[in-house]
């Protein structure tokens, strides 16, 4: 099986060298293609980049954003199954080898979902009791479930090329939850698989695009699960999402953080 993991990257040298060590520390019987799109940085990652570039592929250039980034490695992997590893957060060792599996031992599945743990900028574990709420959730996958509310971590999500091309690139109009709108895309053609295992750590931090703009990213969560709920006939869906990912998440994530 081959890999192709996709990082886009603008300014993050303090946690590029980190997410690329992630990466390439990986072992196992798998091909890695490991491709990243640098937005043009000018904060010394793109001299990190060159000192990997034995290992990667990288092109560093003004982008249009993070899922135009998405978009420009997607169309250049040439892996059996991709993903996407932003250059803040990393993999868990043993995470590629464990999807690996997986999907030889499970031919007809399309995607995987695994969990996920949150990070602070010391690679200290935090918000325990958010990564708990969504790996509740994540074992109890229905589709109509993931109309009301985004349990499925990015980081630790991986996907056959195939599927991509069947369902379409991520949409540019996107800022923050490009990735819920792909999975719900994903999700009307096939059920994930679901791999109870810590794949992959998020990176949590003021600085960063989430956490600088929570209630943003929630509202377009929330913009994005009423259009696919209006489109497979179920809008009571959209309403629930409002009410339950919108305001109570919005509240439950402040009381889980502390």
């Amino acid at each position: 099986m081959k890999f192709s993991i996709i990082t886009p990257s603008f300014n993050q040298a303090d946690y590029l060298e980190r997410t690329l060590e992630s990466i390439h520390s990986q072992q196992g019987d798998f091909e890695l293609e490991h491709i990243v799109m640098d937005g043009g940085s000018t904060d010394g990652s793109v001299a990190i980049l060159e000192r990997w570039a034995d290992k990667l592929d990288f092109v560093s250039e003004k982008d249009e954003g993070q899922s135009d980034a998405l978009n420009k490695g997607f169309a250049k992997a040439t892996g059996d199954v991709v993903a996407w590893l932003n250059s803040d957060d990393v993999y868990k060792p043993g995470a590629l080898d464990a999807v690996a599996r997986y999907f030889d031992e499970r031919p007809e599945t399309d995607w995987l979902c695994g969990q996920c743990v949150i990070i602070d900028e010391h690679d200290a574990e935090i918000r325990r009791g958010i990564t708990a709420y969504k790996n509740f959730w994540l074992r109890r996958y229905s589709y109509s479930a993931l109309l009301v509310e985004n349990f499925i971590s990015q980081p630790a999500t991986f996907f056959r090329r195939d599927l991509l091309e069947q369902v379409g690139p991520i949409d540019k109009t996107l800022y923050y939850a490009m990735d819920y709108d792909l999975w719900l895309r994903f999700a009307r053609v096939s059920e994930p698989g679901i791999l109870q295992r810590d794949l992959a750590a998020f990176r949590f931090y003021t600085a960063a695009k989430t956490g600088g703009a929570f209630k943003k990213s929630l509202w377009e969560a929330h913009t994005i699960s009423r259009r696919h709920a209006r489109q497979s006939g179920r809008p009571f869906l959209a309403f629930l999402n409002y009410w339950i990912y919108y305001q109570r998440t919005n509240l439950a994530y402040k009381l889980l953080s502390k």
